[in-house]
């Protein structure tokens, strides 16, 4: 009570004030409020503290950190025991088993992503699975009732090409007002890019880089594969998607047929488009994991979730109504702050408490569902999360590598790391680790490996020589002074103490070849229709991709987009022409020449020498094609015990805490196996050696090609309805000793064959005898005779490339060490300098 007041005047202007708040008045008031909030934050320019400064945000930090420093690798969340995790390899088997689980939600999804394609396709061929398109799965949860609450990254256009707009309106749109489901997705955008609104909480650099989902808080998926285009492949990783015997065939339709080193994504919100030509060139394969976990991290990976939603309403939609506050069972009352509920004297939006129905409701509330010891980890801070930073992702990293015992083994997109304080810009000191592991290896004299596999290019430049391609030359030359180049790269840092590091470090990428089926008889059926195939591909998405409900505004759903009626109607008259003389060149009958020979790189795929082209095999050559592996997967095993999967890549954005937020899971079995490590018994998980194992046959070509339905395969299915087939056999046994020498000589061996098959017959590069851009002129000439990635040489006979492809087994090739070492990779200027360093690394 002010000084002065008495009882009688305070119950007095109480009334008033009720009377008030019935009025217009108090609305305009409550309004003005609002205003003055949505004008700017300007004084946050100067306080970049302004989270952390009131007393009760102290607090809230004093209590998380106390929380941290309690649990292993100081992370938000603690050891869980009991948990039952399933592995996932490419894109096939992870996005069957995400379809499968998403179509029995029944109360809530929950899905961050940087990326969220809502056109992509989680089975496979589209044309035969459009009802498994991603935008309409999460339209028949929503119009049963399931609430699906969504984050995506808000990329900076001019940098990224994602188009989060598009997300987040394409879905809203998919249940318009008046509509069952309208209201039950809702899609935030962050970090906010509006000068009025955070002029002192932009952040243009750093993204939000989880990939997870939460369903019903009874499962998560988590990894590194977001929801996105570009990402489903299988495990043979074919390049070719041209199919004469009818384009209604096709896997990649529209802009998920891709090859970022001959065109990134652009305009992504046209999804039915595509200007690389499937007639001239291949797609970029992509290789990835993730797991679906069942049991007591799936609480944690909700909470952060929770946690993210809650600052992001905070910080960009605290005065919208349709985005509520999520309230958490367990994290009620004056554990409320640790998910960032806030109460404002006058609050916009519900406050919805999750689950919606019981958490001991859930089958691992009621007993441990497995046998895997797991913690969730992450990098976060307070432009994302609102907290102080966290890096236990990379705590895990430093001191699993240190106390590995006989092997790490790596996949990873990046590989930028220091072993100390003298190579700025760089921080994260998971370089030092393996300094440290190998040394005391070496010093012990025990045999101990580190295997990186990693892209040949890291990001998605074109012609390496281009004035472009310097931002990814930059980030090769981090990577380069992070292995071997430079007084402190890991490699002299290990030399300096004694050990060789070439009998400890082995570094790979992958690579893939295949044969486009542009036969002679398809090419007359486009002479004599007048119509390419491009333009008949176009048509295919227009008709597979164009029947849901898109716009560019929430409420203004429509059946096209950007394509005009016009446009549409001269691509269906162009597919019918190109349709019509089918039978004129032969092709009403069955084809006889496959649409892809990638699987005969792998187990039981037979030999390219022997595949039948339905022509002269001279015309055959300029159908050949090969393309790196994109290597996305952020994924370490350590001895058969221990994996780490998740979001993070091996650089400072993900591990430093402060720059991408990322979200990982350790995980142990206690499952125990009986194996084999370097010749003698060896008890391992069965988790982490299962995965290893199915991994390295994968890469050595001892798995076969995967069949296009998934629908039997136990490795395309969630946790709850099966465990993995780990697909035991002779190869299983094989690679059981990650150690032996057998194993190794194949692993060497196949890369170094590879290695010279693709030199060979395609120039790929980068390559070890490009030592400056006169060497890479000299390697690979700038012309315009052939086109990227074909056939080098073309007078070379078919027989002899048909035979030298034969040689080559599984996807492994050599990284080449070499590449440009004695040129100036990234030249200090405008695109590299001081204050963009950060971004590369």
């Amino acid at each position: 009570m002010a000084p002065g007041e008495d009882k009688g005047d305070s119950r007095m202007f109480a009334g008033l004030r009720d009377r008030l708040k019935a009025t217009n008045l108090y609305d305009a008031k409550i309004g003005a409020i609002h205003l003055k909030n949505k004008v700017g934050k300007f004084g946050n320019i100067i306080n970049p503290n302004h989270r952390h400064d009131e007393e009760h945000e102290k607090l809230t930090d004093e209590k998380r950190t106390r929380i941290a420093e309690s649990h292993r690798f100081g992370s938000f969340a603690p050891e869980r025991d009991g948990n039952k995790i399933k592995w996932y390899v490419d894109g096939q088997d992870y996005f069957y088993a995400v379809s499968v689980a998403l179509e029995k939600a029944k109360e809530t999804i929950y899905i961050e992503d940087w990326w969220l394609s809502p056109e992509l396709f989680l089975r496979r061929p589209p044309f035969y699975n459009q009802e498994w398109r991603l935008d309409q799965v999460l339209k028949r949860r929503a119009e049963a009732g399931v609430k699906i609450y969504i984050i995506v990254y808000k990329e900076v256009a001019a940098a990224v090409s994602c188009n989060s707009e598009h997300t987040k309106h394409a879905l809203h749109a998919l249940c318009p007002e008046g509509s069952p489901g309208h209201g039950n997705i809702t899609v935030l955008r962050h970090p906010d890019h509006n000068v009025l609104e955070n002029a002192g909480d932009m952040t243009f650099y750093w993204a939000h880089h989880e990939k997870f989902i939460v369903i019903d808080y009874e499962m998560a998926f988590i990894g590194g594969l977001d929801l996105c285009f570009g990402r489903w492949d299988s495990r043979q990783h074919p390049l070719a998607d041209v199919h004469p015997a009818g384009v209604q065939n096709e896997m990649f339709p529209g802009q998920d047929f891709n090859n970022n080193r001959i065109m990134d994504f652009h305009t992504v919100e046209d999804w039915k488009s595509n200007e690389l030509s499937k007639a001239d060139y291949g797609r970029m394969p992509w290789h990835d994991t993730a797991m679906c976990v069942i049991g007591d991290c799936v609480y944690d990976i909700a909470e952060h979730f929770i946690l993210r939603w809650n600052f992001v309403k905070r910080d960009k939609y605290k005065r919208s109504d349709n985005v509520d506050w999520l309230t958490m069972t367990g994290r009620e009352g004056e554990n409320e702050d640790l998910v960032a509920v806030q109460r404002p004297k006058h609050p916009v939006g519900e406050y919805i408490n999750h689950p919606l129905s019981p958490l001991e409701n859930r089958s691992w509330a009621q007993g441990q569902q497995g046998t895997v010891h797991a913690q969730v980890v992450r990098s976060s801070c307070d432009w994302s999360s609102g907290i102080l930073t966290e890096h236990s992702i990379q705590n895990a990293y430093c001191e699993i590598i240190r106390n590995a015992q006989h092997f790490v083994y790596i996949e990873n997109q990046f590989f930028i790391t220091a072993t100390g304080e003298e190579q700025f810009p760089i921080h994260n000191t998971i370089g030092r680790a393996i300094v440290d592991a190998c040394v005391k290896a070496g010093k012990e004299g025990r045999k101990f490996r580190v295997i990186i596999v990693i892209p040949a290019v890291p990001g998605f430049a074109g012609d390496l020589r281009d004035d472009a391609a310097m931002g990814t030359r930059a980030i090769m030359d981090y990577q380069y002074k992070s292995i071997h180049r430079g007084p402190h790269s890991i490699f002299e840092q290990i030399k300096a103490q004694g050990v060789d590091p070439k009998q400890h470090i082995f570094i790979f990428n992958l690579r893939s070849y295949d044969r486009l089926n542009k036969t002679p008889a398809m090419v007359e059926q486009e002479e004599r229709s007048g119509v390419k195939y491009q333009d008949v591909q176009r048509a295919e998405a227009e008709e597979i991709m164009g029947e849901g409900v898109h716009s560019t505004t929430d409420q203004q759903p429509s059946l096209g987009d950007e394509t005009t009626q016009d446009e549409k109607e001269r691509l269906m008259d162009a597919k019918r022409r190109f349709e019509a003389e089918r039978g004129a060149v032969g092709l009403d009958q069955a084809t006889t020449s496959m649409d892809s020979i990638a699987h005969t790189a792998m187990l039981n795929g037979g030999l390219v020498s022997e595949v039948r082209w339905d022509d002269d095999l001279e015309k055959e050559k300029e159908n050949f094609v090969q393309e790196e592996l994109y290597i996305h997967g952020k994924l370490m095993i350590v001895d058969d015990r221990i994996v780490i999967c998740g979001s993070s890549n091996i650089n400072d954005r993900s591990q430093m805490g402060l720059h991408d937020s990322e979200l990982s899971i350790v995980m142990e079995d206690y499952n125990l196996m009986d194996s084999v490590m370097d010749g003698q018994p060896f008890k391992a998980g069965h988790h982490a050696a299962t995965l290893r194992r199915l991994l390295w046959r994968e890469h050595l070509g001892l798995l076969p090609a995967q069949p296009l339905d998934a629908s039997k395969d136990p490795n395309a299915q969630p946790a709850d309805v099966c465990p993995n087939d780990v697909m035991e056999g002779p190869e299983y046994e094989f690679v059981a000793d990650p150690m032996s020498d057998q194993v190794w000589d194949m692993w060497t061996g196949n890369a170094t064959t590879n290695t010279q098959i693709f030199r060979h017959l395609f120039r790929a590069d980068p390559d070890d005898n490009i030592k400056t851009f006169d060497d890479y002129e000299a390697f690979l000439p700038r012309h315009n005779k052939f086109k990227q990635g074909h056939l080098h040489d073309p007078f070379m006979p078919a027989e002899e490339v048909r035979q030298k492809l034969d040689q080559v087994k599984g996807h492994l090739v050599w990284m080449p060490l070499d590449f440009l070492c004695d040129a100036p990779m990234a030249e200090k200027g405008l695109q590299v300098n001081a204050y963009t360093e950060s971004i590369y690394t």
